[in-house]
Order: C-alpha cells, then structure tokens, then sequence
C-alpha cells in the first residue's frame, strides 16, 4: 500500500499542469515539479535551493515573506482551506505572469512546521481577458 501512494505521489507530482513548489521554513525551495518548469522558465537544477524570491516580484518580497513566517509559526493559513491567492510573479525571461496559488503547511512527526506545498496555475490569459472585458465595460458606461 505504501509503496502503491509512492507510485500515486511520484505520477501527481511530475503530470501535474499546475506548479506545485516545496519549500523548508527558511523559505529556501527543495521540489519543483515539471509544472513549475513549465510555468516559471526555470529548470528544476537551477530552482532547488534557491529562494522563493526566484518568483517573487521585489515590491511584494517584504508583504510575502510577512505571512510566510506566519505560518511557519503558527502552522495555520486561510490560503490551506481552498482559498485561492492571485499575485503577479514573472517567468525566468523576465515577462509578467499572473497566479493562483494555494498552500499547504509541512509539519514533522512531531507537529512542528517543516515548511510548505504551494500549488500554482498561470491565470495570465484569464486575469487579461477579465481587464480587457472590464475596459470595455468602463467604456460603454455612460458618464
């Protein structure tokens, strides 16, 4: 059985479309799936043991690494419940993405937080059409 959800986990991981990231409590990623290579531009060689800063967009570093340690402390996160969190990141080439992600808190057999899970999609193609579409709602307003 236990080698049977090894089989399960291993296939999850490297089909899945979505990025799924693992970081420790440093914040420091340690998986990136190929759905991250995918979504990012970054190969996994060159992901694992860098920061998450690797994705994250400056102005957002000081607000993202705030409700990081959160969590590392307390172990709890309104983004673990299938709420979903919408951010802009960028891709290795430097373009603009944006995504949704939801995470999920690692804790040691002892309970204690061993890091975190973050599952990510691209919703560029969305969030644009949702501008777009709002543009030219706001044009046809009347003043």
């Amino acid at each position: 059985m236990a080698h049977d959800i090894e089989v399960l986990a291993r296939a999850i991981l490297a089909g899945a479309s979505d990025a799924i990231i693992a970081t420790d409590r440093a914040g420091v990623i340690t998986l990136w799936n190929p759905g991250a290579e995918r979504i990012f531009g970054h190969p996994a060689e060159e992901a694992i043991g860098q920061s998450l800063d690797l994705i994250i967009p400056e102005r957002l570093r000081l607000a993202h690494w705030r409700g990081f340690s959160e969590v590392i402390r307390t172990g709890q996160s309104r983004y673990g419940t299938g709420e979903l969190l919408s951010v802009p990141s960028f891709r290795r080439d430097g373009q603009r993405i944006s995504i949704e992600f939801t995470i999920v808190p690692l804790k040691d057999v002892e309970g204690r937080m061993a890091g975190m899970v973050a599952i990510l999609g691209d919703v560029t193609a969305r969030f644009d059409e949702l501008k777009t579409l709002r543009r030219r709602l706001a044009a046809l307003e009347p003043r």
